[in-house]
């Protein structure tokens, strides 16, 4: 049936123009902004995925920015602590020669001044962007990524940069008191607690002889270095021990000297900061603590034949930690010397700190040594007085301000026997830490250019994902282009055919 009210096939003909205009303002859309998914509408899953990588593409674009800023900012401080390094290894030169006394060390001494001068000038320009990593002692933390959980929580990670101070400031001491005890107890060499140095003519061994009633063979062992004696019969203990005695001092070492006194010969050591062993034997009495049929009795005494250094110590403990901010100050003669730990320090750094403060201006007679104590594995301080008799303690107070990584570098004056001996240790110290800074602040620093390295990569990762999702394959849009171009052309002429059949209705009429 045909009707001039109702065309179906214009209707048809109209609905699939329609569809094909539609697909073709699709196609259109493709091509002018390059996605097959460009708003929510398109696909709101895809869309709603992309916009959240393209969320976290940016914020890693910001994250690239702080790990550029964080590595320069380390870079400075690498740098810094290179040439600290260099200009403490020149003063360390300049010591050596001073130790010669046939040298000018006030000259000398005014070229340290100037390169410690100089070390302070680089510390204190060693910043980027208003922060200095060589000074202070707070933690420093650089953005580092992005984490996304697997239920959309976001949270930052850091990588932590610890500061190394390679300044030379005392600290501020803190006015909370500590029991001193916890961190370390003053002992003399048989390990009784004291609170006076030893006087100057240091520790004794004895070794006492009775006389000797036939041939006997004696050995005694001195630091690696042995006398013998052989009796030829019936000889006096005090002969025996002349001839001991001589033979001992004969032997010119350091420090040790030997005396007879009616039999019993007592063997000193008066070196500071160094231990003597003593062993003595007999072909008669190999324990050398009993008396022989024969008559000859040999003791060793004082620890078991090792005579300790004339230094007091105070003992560190092995087990407690110093808390940045704990302050530490010895007592010499009313004369207070103090150091102030830095975070993350231990007993070692706190012993070199409190050398480094005696020697800075040590009463006559007073000279410092740190030792580190294999049987009970802790580091000591020991103090020598060489007047001896002078009063000595530990107190310990928390709340300070650390003091500076070269701490003590002010102190150094080379003018002195005691002053250049005393530097030429402290120096190797400084030069440990400012060493112990530059290595720090390069690892940091190349996992900080590791790190942006990743992340530049990451971002580009995500970027090609988010262009496999929602650009738009234009080798296949160009094809559909054309096959719809087609459609359309066909989907006009149908169009037309379609509404030109009511015409044929007229000649029914004619």
């Amino acid at each position: 049936m045909s009707s001039i009210l109702t065309n179906n096939s214009a209707m048809v003909a109209l609905q699939t123009l329609k569809g094909i205009n539609k697909n073709m303002g699709q196609i259109q859309s493709e091509i002018s902004t390059g996605k097959s998914v460009s708003s929510a509408k398109d696909n709101a899953a895809v869309w709603a995925i992309s916009k959240v990588m393209e969320s976290d593409v940016k914020g890693f674009m910001g994250i690239s920015d702080s790990l550029s800023l964080g590595s320069s900012t380390i870079s400075v401080a690498r740098q810094a602590s290179e040439t600290v390094t260099d200009l403490l290894s020149e003063i360390k030169g300049k010591i050596v020669s001073a130790q010669e006394g046939n040298v000018d060390r006030e000259k000398i001494q005014t070229d340290i001044t100037a390169l410690r001068d100089q070390i302070k000038s680089v510390t204190g320009a060693a910043q980027f962007n208003g922060l200095n990593m060589v000074k202070g002692t707070d933690d420093v933390s650089i953005l580092s990524s992005l984490d996304r959980s697997g239920n959309g929580n976001v949270a930052a990670s850091q990588i932590t940069v610890n500061r190394m101070d390679l300044t030379s400031e005392a600290g501020k001491i803190g006015t909370t008191s500590e029991t001193a005890a916890a961190y370390g107890t003053m002992t003399d060499a048989a390990g009784s607690a004291v609170t006076a140095t030893t006087a100057a003519a240091g520790q004794n061994s004895t070794v006492t002889f009775l006389a000797s009633t036939g041939v006997e063979n004696f050995t005694m062992n001195i630091n690696g270095k042995q006398v013998s004696y052989t009796t030829g019969g019936v000889e006096a203990a005090d002969d025996l021990a002349a001839s001991f005695v001589g033979s001992i001092n004969a032997l010119g070492l350091e420090g040790v000297s030997a005396a007879n006194t009616a039999g019993v010969i007592t063997i000193s050591n008066a070196n500071a900061f160094e231990a003597m062993d003593v062993a003595v034997s007999s072909t008669v009495d190999a324990s050398l603590e009993v008396t022989t049929a024969n008559g000859v009795t040999l003791t060793a005494l004082d620890n078991a034949g090792k005579v300790e250094q004339r230094a007091e110590t105070i003992d560190f403990s092995a087990t407690a930690t110093p808390v940045g901010g704990d302050s530490f100050t010895v007592g010499i003669a009313g004369q207070s010397y103090s150091y102030v730990a830095g975070k993350g320090q231990t007993m070692e750094d706190v012993a070199r700190g409190l050398k480094m403060a005696i020697d800075s201006a040590a009463p006559t007679g007073i000279t410092t040594s740190v030792q580190y104590d294999e049987d009970n594995e802790s580091w000591q301080l020991a103090v020598d007085d060489a007047t001896g008799g002078r009063d000595m303690g530990l107190t310990v107070t928390s709340g300070g301000e650390a003091s500076g990584g070269l701490f003590g570098l002010d102190g150094i004056d080379v003018t002195t026997d005691e002053g250049a001996e005393a530097a030429l240790s402290n120096i190797e110290t400084m030069i440990s830490k400012s060493i112990d800074a530059a290595a720090s602040f390069g690892s940091a620093q190349n996992r900080i250019e590791i790190q942006s390295d990743f992340i530049s990569k990451l971002s580009d990762t995500l970027k090609s994902g988010i262009g496999s999702m929602v650009d738009a394959d234009m080798e296949e849009t160009s094809a559909r282009l054309q096959a719809l171009q087609v459609q359309q052309q066909l989907g006009v002429q149908a169009l037309s055919i379609a509404n030109q059949s009511p015409q044929s209705i007229l000649s029914l009429f004619r």
